[in-house]
């Protein structure tokens, strides 16, 4: 290249630089510059994805749409809970700085709460069942947690089960607190201010139907609560797994002991009624078999690519079945969202394990 011909090729670099450097400063003037990291995991909580129902939803009128809580940083829709009632304790007085933090879970809520404890420094004890999944447990000693594990074939109020050992247990700590997510108003609380916002934003108040399924009561009731303050007409429909009180009481008023049997689906239905389940905010119930939900949780990940925990599986195929036998009550312009509670790294010894699933009779041996 000859002298004249670097000057020139300069000459238009340095332009071609100095139009680039003003579309930057440009682009930085016009929009609002903020950092782009966050000061602990506990700011990422919340803003999970609504994603479409393509195949699965596809013979069903109107759209449907998945809420996919396992985009928590702890992996579950109980990652806003674990946050707000340690809020509250502390604003109550009965969380003092360095205390211990003591749940009755099934994991999830223990995860939710041990993440908040480790940015807040506090201390975790969980009592659980041996219902539970390895990884669930697994999970909450990584974190830090020290975890009691109860047998799940008891009476709530026997004192080997694992509502009464968490509360023993904070009985005998020495600065601890039961949190008892089943009556603790800070559980609805969180839904009213983040998921049922987000559900409202995210549909542009389209939404008419909302598909939950229900252990300690939070996630519908304060979903519930927020959609049908913005909108009446929404409906709220609750999904159960048999061998749970609710479906029962719901239809009839009636606590009936003998709905109470064994279930392997994890995280939802209960033997107990939960003081955090508004009843007169649900519209329907429908109830589920394990079979069904482990199946459809395994057609999530195959159709849909939603890796997600047994209880998705049972909020998606009691969905599905309410709109089935409901397609009266659904047009086109209905849109009809599932929460799904959390992940599926949680379920491979289970739900995505073929030998698991065929000792429970959920596959064929072929």
């Amino acid at each position: 290249m000859c002298s004249t011909e670097r000057s020139t090729w300069r000459s238009d670099w340095a332009r071609g630089a100095a139009g680039l450097m003003g579309a930057i400063a440009a682009a930085v003037t016009s929009r609002d510059i903020r950092c782009m990291w966050y000061d602990n995991i506990l700011e990422t909580i919340g803003d999970t994805p609504l994603v479409r129902v393509n195949r699965l939803a596809a013979h069903v009128p109107g759209t449907v749409l998945a809420k996919l809580e396992y985009f928590n940083p702890g992996g579950s829709v109980k990652d806003r809970i674990g946050l707000a009632m340690i809020e509250a304790a502390v604003e109550a007085g009965d969380l003092q700085p360095g205390g211990t933090i003591i749940e009755g879970t099934s994991g999830n809520t223990g995860v939710g709460l041990a993440l908040a404890a480790i940015a807040r420094g506090y201390k975790c004890v969980f009592t659980t069942t041996d219902k539970q999944s390895p990884e669930k447990i697994a999970i909450l000693r990584a974190l830090g947690a020290r975890v009691v594990v109860c047998p799940n074939d008891v009476e709530p109020e026997d004192p080997r089960s694992y509502y009464q050992v968490a509360r023993q247990l904070a009985r005998e700590t020495a600065n601890s607190v039961y949190l008892n997510q089943y009556d603790n108003p800070a559980n609805p609380a969180a839904h009213v201010r983040s998921t049922g916002p987000e559900l409202w934003e995210q549909t542009d108040g389209r939404i008419t139907h909302l598909f939950v399924g229900a252990g300690t009561g939070g996630t519908i009731s304060g979903c519930a609560a927020y959609l049908k303050e913005r909108n009446p007409d929404v409906q709220v429909i609750g999904v159960d797994p048999y061998g749970s009180v609710y479906y029962k009481y719901f239809h009839t008023g009636e606590f009936d002991d003998d709905e109470i049997y064994p279930y392997v689906t994890e995280g939802v239905g209960e033997d107990i009624l939960a003081g955090n389940m508004d009843w007169d905010l649900i519209d329907d119930y429908v109830r589920v078999t394990d079979r069904e939900s482990m199946l459809m949780t395994r057609r999530l990940a195959e159709e849909e690519g939603f890796f997600v925990g047994g209880s998705c599986g049972m909020a998606m195929a009691g969905a599905l079945q309410w709109m089935e036998a409901h397609g009266d009550q659904l047009d086109d312009n209905s849109v009809s969202v599932v929460i799904m509670p959390d992940g599926g790294y949680r379920s491979l010894g289970k739900t995505y394990n073929d030998a698991w699933m065929r000792e429970q009779g959920f596959l064929s041996d072929e």
